[in-house]
């Protein structure tokens, strides 16, 4: 079996994360897969999806280290191109991933108990992101097979 849903979300700044544990897993459990995987895939160059344990800290410390290591500025090749002032957003982006595969086991998210699914908005500007969330595999209970 292969579902597909999408999750929206309005973005505000650069750096803001958003917590997508609990509706991944509600799009998981709608679907009945008992075992198999799902896919979070942000549409769009400059966010990011991965997991990390979702609190005050680390929300803070994970878009300050990006920024420290691709800083706003007009070396990039994008700049000079584009000059959108965004270059930094585009590799922070693809330097964490578009996307991230979880596998469902016993109609769950396999997750640690400190490790929740976010998306990170890169850009410098407000965005409406999409995300796609694929989950395929199998159903026991229903008789699903993939």
């Amino acid at each position: 079996m292969v579902s597909q849903e999408r999750i929206a979300i309005d973005t505000h700044t650069h750096g803001q994360m958003h917590d997508l544990t609990d509706q991944v897993r509600r799009i998981v459990q709608s679907t009945g897969v008992r075992q198999g995987m799902v896919n979070v895939f942000n549409v769009g160059s400059t966010g990011a999806i991965g997991t990390i344990e979702f609190e005050p800290g680390l929300e803070r410390d994970l878009p300050e280290m990006l920024d420290r290591l691709m800083p706003p500025s007009a070396d990039y090749g994008h700049e000079q191109t584009w000059h959108d002032g965004n270059g930094h957003s585009h590799l922070q982006a693809t330097t964490l991933g578009p996307s991230l595969t979880v596998p469902i086991d016993d109609g769950d998210l396999v997750l640690g108990t400190w490790q929740q699914i976010f998306h990170l908005e890169c850009d410098i500007k407000p965005r409406k992101r999409t995300i796609v969330v694929t989950v395929y595999g199998e159903g026991q209970e229903a008789g699903i097979r993939s």
